[in-house]
């Protein structure tokens, strides 16, 4: 299995529009984040978790040629209104399967009714296959994924387990029987908003405290903000198996 970190920024990226943080006017280039996200190649296929506004570039940067799914964490606009840049792939492939909770569905067949449309479909929009899902494990072309639920302030969002590899974003609570589903896991990622405590989002010592329940080999930080601060100096104050990630980094499992 191999995994992409396509995007490992919050919901404005870094840098941030208009801002003259240091962070933000970094030369460093795991300083310049995209909008979350992974690649995880598996069994020859291309599973992506989250489809936000940076997609179209993600895809371009590692040049993938084939998306076999794609996995939706929740609703939020950082996570999902990419959604209409996998046109190339639909031309190609045809309809492209998506998972996501019902209530996240819904979002989506909102947001994008024209996707969804199944009278009247305006030519060129793309199709995708829907796949509800529950707290319970369901397959993708072969392969088992266990949903693990977690809660971002009161938004319920859904991580995913994939054999030995596990992907938590957006979390601030995951409860005892949720966590239990991450024991044994090779690899985490969860995220890490910034230093300071966050309402929906677990802040840095919320993070290496979960990591240090979990006990996996080695774990990835995701999801953060200009405000965790640079990316060389917060590296060097981590525990030896955590790292934080950064885009377009690769890890093999």
């Amino acid at each position: 299995m191999k995994v992409t970190f396509l995007g490992t920024g919050t919901s404005q990226g870094i840098p941030v529009i208009g801002s003259n943080h240091p962070v933000c006017r970094s030369s460093d280039p795991r300083d310049k984040r995209l909008r979350v996200s992974v690649l995880i190649e598996v069994d020859e296929l291309n599973i992506v978790i989250d489809c936000g506004p940076d997609f179209r570039q993600q895809m371009l940067s590692n040049q993938v040629q084939k998306l076999d799914a794609i996995l939706f964490t929740h609703e939020h606009s950082d996570h999902t209104v990419g959604l209409d840049d996998i046109r190339p792939y639909f031309f190609k492939q045809g309809d492209i399967p998506v998972y996501a909770h019902q209530r996240v569905m819904a979002s989506l067949q909102k947001r994008f009714d024209y996707i969804f449309d199944s009278e009247n479909k305006y030519p060129g929009a793309p199709s995708v296959q829907e796949h509800v899902i529950t707290n319970t494990a369901f397959t993708v072309k072969g392969v088992n994924i266990i949903p693990v639920e977690v809660m971002h302030n009161r938004v319920q969002v859904f991580g995913f387990r994939i054999r030995d590899f596990a992907y938590i974003t957006d979390a601030k609570i995951v409860e005892e029987e949720e966590a239990e589903k991450l024991k044994g896991v090779d690899v985490l990622v969860v995220n890490a908003l910034r230093k300071e405590p966050h309402h929906s989002h677990f802040n840095l010592e919320e993070a290496l405290d979960f990591i240090q329940k979990i006990k996996p080999e080695k774990a990835f930080l995701t999801h953060i903000s200009h405000l965790l601060g640079f990316h060389e100096e917060v590296q060097a104050q981590l525990p030896p198996n955590v790292y934080l990630a950064y885009d377009n980094l690769q890890i093999e499992i």
